[in-house]
């Protein structure tokens, strides 16, 4: 297995105990990731108060700074949020590649920005929660 620093691949991170310290919702929400030299649309397919995971088959580089630009549906408020990609998992030609993208940790997250983030986190847990019974 790697390095801490390396960015795991996802067959990887299968089999590695989860390092998270934050419980993680399956979203599927659009997105806009702009650097000062790349605009990118694509969307979130989970979020946690400490980041996203964003699919796509254009993920950018471990260490590139952006703007992450979304809304929540229902919300009547959009976040615009600093952010690093933390790890990659690419696509592979004809290979198996569920789930390409790149992790996102924010970054600078204000206290109220985060208190929002874990609100919503908790209301979509709830929601699905009381759905199963």
């Amino acid at each position: 297995m790697g390095h801490d620093d390396d960015p795991p691949d996802f067959s990887e991170r299968r089999l590695r105990p989860d390092r998270r310290s934050a419980d993680r919702i399956d979203v599927v929400w659009s997105v806009d990731c702009e650097t000062d030299e790349t605009f990118l649309y694509a969307s979130i397919t989970n979020i946690s108060e400490l980041g996203i995971f964003v699919r796509t088959n254009q993920p950018l580089q471990v260490g590139t700074r952006l703007t992450l630009r979304f809304a929540v549906p229902a919300s009547s408020e959009s976040f615009v949020l600093r952010g690093q990609v933390q790890w990659v998992n690419p696509l592979r030609v004809l290979a198996e590649n569920l789930n390409p993208g790149m992790g996102i940790r924010f970054l600078d997250l204000a206290p109220e920005e985060r208190e929002r983030i874990v609100g919503i986190i908790r209301t979509i847990a709830y929601v699905r929660d009381a759905a199963k019974n």
